[in-house]
C-alpha cells in the first residue's frame, strides 16, 4: 500500500514527469536515494506502468478523429475475438473498448481528411467481421483530457 511519501512522490511526478530526478526528489521533501529506491518499488509493484512519449497526431496532419460505436452479432460465438483482431490491424484506430450492455465495442479512430475517414470506413472499417450495428461519432472539441490520478 503507498504511504504519504509514495503519494507525495507521485503527485510531483505526475505533475512533470521530466523533471530531473534531484530535483524531484527536493520537490517531494525525500533524498535522491529515496526517491529512486521508491519509484523502482512502485514500478515492481505495478503503481508506476511506464512513461511514454506522448505524441499530437493533430500536428502530424490527423484532423478527423471519430468514435465508432460497434454492436456485434453476438449469435457467433467468436464475435468478439475476430472482430477485435480485425480492429488492431488498422493503424489508425487509436483505441479499442468493450463493454457491457447494447454496445459491445468503441473504436477511435483517426485520419487525415473526411476523404481519407470514408475510404478507411468502407475499405478496412465496414469489413471487419461481425458487424451488427454501427454509428459514428465525429469529435469535435476536447473539453478535459486528464490522466493525473487525484492523490
Amino acid at each position: 500500500m503507498l504511504d504519504d511519501t509514495d503519494r507525495r512522490i507521485l503527485r510531483q511526478y505526475q505533475a512533470d514527469p521530466e523533471t530531473p530526478m534531484a530535483d524531484l526528489a527536493e520537490r517531494a521533501g525525500v533524498t535522491a536515494s529515496t526517491l529512486a529506491r521508491r519509484l523502482g518499488a512502485m514500478r515492481d509493484g505495478g503503481v508506476l506502468r511506464g512513461v511514454r512519449g506522448v505524441i499530437d497526431w493533430g500536428v502530424l496532419g490527423y484532423s478527423i478523429e471519430v468514435m465508432l460505436r460497434v454492436t456485434l452479432d453476438k449469435t457467433e460465438p467468436r464475435a468478439f475475438d475476430e472482430f477485435l483482431a480485425g480492429a488492431r490491424k488498422v493503424p489508425e484506430v487509436t483505441e479499442i473498448q468493450t463493454f457491457l450492455g447494447t454496445v459491445d465495442v468503441r473504436l477511435v479512430v483517426i485520419a487525415r481528411d473526411l476523404q481519407h475517414y470514408q475510404a478507411l470506413y468502407r475499405e478496412r472499417l465496414l469489413v471487419l467481421p461481425h458487424i451488427a450495428d454501427i454509428e459514428a461519432l465525429m469529435h469535435v472539441s476536447l473539453v478535459k483530457s486528464d490522466e493525473t490520478v487525484p492523490l
